[in-house]
């Protein structure tokens, strides 16, 4: 099956200062490994449609039985947005993006600037517990959005190329109840060359 837990590109202290290295200790292998798990074992008796992926998934999601459709709804977006959200970090990240992301985010927001107040206050808005995503439409366009729970950006035919996890297991150890600083210190991170390969890649 698909649906194992990604190797983590990086040690789990990689992140320190901005992410500390318990948090994603605890937020890879138990919360990620928690939605893989419930993920498997949604499809158990429904053996035709374990070959196939998390995202074919949620592309088709009302082709899945309606009795397992919201446990794959939350679990296996539980997985592709987690997977996605490893991959897009990186040590001595940051800074502005280049290359083709770089020109379409000045040419839809203005400047990298106004796209990342956008950004921010999308993260921020988030009730409870969500995600902000910079996803492309299926005209092609950059879009920003807040979305609750493990809902993806294609669920909405939307192709994600970068997500903020602000749910509070992602940041509670070390920030407490402040998520802008969560947020704020994500940019340090950000691999924005995966971003870029992200965005090829549609």
């Amino acid at each position: 099956m698909e649906f194992n837990l990604p190797a983590l590109p990086y040690a789990y202290d990689a992140l320190e200062p901005y992410i500390d290295a318990q948090t994603m200790e605890i937020h890879y292998t138990k919360h990620h490994q928690t939605y893989i798990n419930n993920f498997i074992a949604a499809l158990e008796k429904y053996p035709q449609f374990q070959p196939t992926s998390a995202k074919s998934l949620l592309i088709d999601l009302f082709a899945v039985p309606e009795d397992i459709r919201v446990s794959v709804r939350n679990n296996a977006g539980g997985h592709f947005n987690h997977s996605l959200f490893w991959r897009i970090m990186k040590k001595n990240g940051g800074g502005e993006p280049k290359g083709l992301v770089g020109e379409k985010i000045k040419k839809t927001f203005g400047s990298f600037l106004q796209f990342q107040e956008i950004f921010n206050n999308s993260a921020k808005s988030v009730f409870g517990s969500g995600w902000a995503w910079l996803s492309v439409d299926k005209n092609g366009e950059f879009v920003v959005t807040a979305l609750p729970n493990q809902d993806s950006p294609i669920l909405y035919n939307a192709t994600p190329i970068m997500g903020l996890d602000v749910w509070e297991h992602a940041y509670y150890l070390k920030y407490q109840n402040k998520r802008p600083d969560y947020i704020s210190a994500w940019w340090h991170v950000i691999d924005w060359d995966m971003v870029e390969e992200n965005y090829r890649l549609i």
